[in-house]
């Protein structure tokens, strides 16, 4: 039977296992749909935000997870404009990359990441306008649809996806929904009009999503992070089970879920003025620091 529980279960039995412990460290982010950087690009307006929290987490050597639709793939028939377009973000992700530091997932609107042959065909390098030759990007990389993440010191088990699953237009009927948004609504969108298919569907869809999502992290009795509804949720230990980081196309902010000395975190990242009136790339705590193991 197709449903939210059975597709999620399906990725969850299919993932992959990355192990941690207290000196782990994870930014968890999702839903920036790269794009062009035309007037349908969303992420353009928090390109720079996105840049310096990045440059921070790779710095302070966290590992970065991206939670799917990182790529605009929908309203867009390829990877290298969006790549041209952003090269100096696709710079600092292949930092990571060369790190062991960078796990992708795919979502609705970039699950033709699914497909081998487009990670080996488009992910292996790009041009990089510095250097004015191709560079590696991500090489024999694989994006999967699903991450786990197990404690080595309480075999905690974390499950990360996209959130789409089970979804009948945005899983099941994604070619469908990719027509109506790359001739429809891609062209309505630059003159004011959203798509129901992002962040522009429904309250009410959203709100059952999140409800399905939920229901199934208290089911399985385990933490499940996700996002595709473009809206945090931080649950309190005792009382839910679902994680959702939000997306990187809120307006002037993004924001996304940190996980470290086995506490997990929500934060935002905006532009902030300092006394002096210099601006500069904020990061603010919204919700924790709680520690994993009170949701056992």
């Amino acid at each position: 039977m197709y449903s939210v529980k059975t597709r999620l279960q399906e990725t969850y039995r299919k993932s992959r296992t990355v192990f941690f412990d207290a000196s782990s460290k994870f930014i968890i982010m999702s839903d920036c749909h790269r794009g062009q950087g035309n007037m349908n690009d969303n992420f353009m307006q928090n390109q720079q935000v996105y840049f310096g929290a990045l440059r921070h987490y790779l710095r302070a050597g966290f590992t970065y997870i991206e939670l799917g639709d990182g790529d605009e793939l929908w309203e867009n028939r390829g990877m290298e404009p969006v790549i041209e377009a952003h090269s100096d973000v696709f710079w600092l992700l292949s930092q990571f990359y060369q790190r062991g530091r960078l796990y992708l997932l795919y979502g609705n609107h970039d699950i033709v990441k699914s497909r081998r042959s487009f990670a080996v065909e488009r992910c292996r390098h790009y041009y990089c306008e510095a250097t004015r030759c191709c560079e590696p990007l991500f090489p024999d990389i694989t994006i999967t649809e699903g991450l786990v993440l197990e404690s080595r010191e309480t075999g905690q088990k974390i499950f990360l996806a996209h959130g789409h699953q089970g979804d009948w237009l945005n899983d099941l009927l994604w070619p469908a929904a990719r027509f109506l948004v790359r001739y429809i609504w891609g062209p309505l969108e630059a003159i004011g009009f959203t798509a129901p298919t992002g962040a522009g569907r429904a309250r009410e869809k959203r709100e059952m999503v999140e409800q399905e999502l939920a229901a199934y992290a208290q089911l399985q009795g385990r933490i499940l992070i996700a996002g595709h509804t473009h809206r945090p949720v931080f649950s309190r230990p005792g009382k839910g089970l679902y994680f959702n980081d939000g997306s990187c196309v809120h307006p002037r902010c993004i924001t996304g879920l940190e996980i470290e000395n086995n506490h997990i975190s929500l934060v935002k990242w905006a532009v902030a003025t300092r006394d002096d009136q210099l601006l500069y790339v904020a990061r603010e705590l919204l919700e924790g620091p709680a520690r994993l193991c009170d949701y056992a």
